[in-house]
């Protein structure tokens, strides 16, 4: 008796993670509103975290910053991509130096050390 296969028409499609693409759409709003609320324009950072994801940094054309996290550096770089930022390789001086820091963030970050709000 001979073996018979069945033949399938149509391709399998690959498997789409529903999740991801709206964790990628909300990522994408989120670093639109910053950029229209911050100068109309933002220059990001994407920092690998290890299994907690990547870490988008946005500094916008007025001075504030900001982060979100991404579950993944392909998801970060997808969010990027898709909301027309600009990416640097490095967060280096040249982007730093753009950053305004208020109160709250100096006291944040060496509050303990200079007499700022305690951490307890």
């Amino acid at each position: 008796m001979a073996e018979t296969k069945q033949h399938d028409d149509k391709p399998a499609e690959p498997a789409v993670d529903k999740r991801a693409e709206r964790r990628t759409a909300r990522l994408v709003r989120h670093i639109q509103a910053f950029t229209a609320a911050h100068g109309g324009s933002a220059d990001g950072h994407i920092a690998y975290l290890g299994q907690a994801g990547a870490r988008i940094s946005l500094v916008g054309a007025d001075g504030q910053w900001g982060d979100l996290v991404a579950d993944s550096v392909a998801q970060a770089e997808e969010a990027v991509r898709q909301s027309g930022i600009t990416v640097h390789e490095e967060f280096d001086g040249e982007m730093a130096a753009r950053v305004h820091t208020g109160p709250y963030e100096w006291s944040r970050m060496a509050g303990i050390q200079i007499g700022g709000p305690s951490n307890t």
